[in-house]
């Protein structure tokens, strides 16, 4: 099993009002952050994003645009066609703006999937699921294909009918999107309480 992760950076930051990936918590970017927790789990990582790649050309990570923007599905399918070239046999998805994202994460996801008939997997805990973080199999492009093909684009509606299980995490902490200037002040005074 190969892994890639992947950051959907795709965006348009309208509730934060500057690009998220950017917005910095504890003097570092927030994409820094969601790296940081994700790039031990995986074989590479890559970035979804639809404006100007070399902005994050520091982070060393390729950057994959969309083939028509719509939504974060659009991303998964790029990054699940460009990782099938590279050799992967699945990609992890994860939000810029997940900065607590579990060390163990990937593995959870495999877990939960083998459950699941298509073999895909999202991320969930007691407040809810989380359908953006989950594992892709490449396998899976030919069906997200023909789904974005026909117009849709809602993840869960995806999800569901790919009969996707649910990895559930018990700390709800891990998934806080920082969507908001008063979420980016939860997820600060929660790393002083983690110092």
């Amino acid at each position: 099993m190969r892994i890639f992760g992947v950051i959907l950076a795709g965006g348009e930051s309208r509730r934060m009002g500057s690009d998220k990936a950017f917005v910095p918590l504890a003097s570092r970017p927030l994409i820094a952050h969601v790296l940081n927790r994700l790039a031990p789990q995986v074989d590479a990582i890559l970035i979804s994003a639809n404006r100007d790649p070399e902005r994050f050309a520091s982070f060393g990570c390729r950057v994959i645009p969309d083939a028509k923007p719509q939504g974060p599905l659009s991303g998964i399918l790029a990054a699940l066609i460009h990782a099938a070239e590279q050799g992967a046999t699945h990609i992890v998805s994860c939000p810029v703006d997940t900065p607590f994202l579990p060390a163990d994460l990937v593995p959870q996801l495999v877990r939960a999937a083998e459950h699941s008939p298509n073999g895909l997997a999202f991320a969930g805990d007691e407040t809810g699921d989380h359908p953006a973080t989950a594992v892709w199999p490449v396998a899976l492009v030919p069906a997200l294909a023909a789904f974005l093909g026909r117009g849709e684009a809602k993840v869960t509606r995806f999800t569901a009918a790919q009969q996707a299980t649910r990895a559930l995490f018990p700390d709800p902490q891990v998934f806080l999107n920082v969507n908001s200037p008063f979420d980016l002040a939860a997820a600060e005074a929660l790393l002083k309480g983690a110092a």
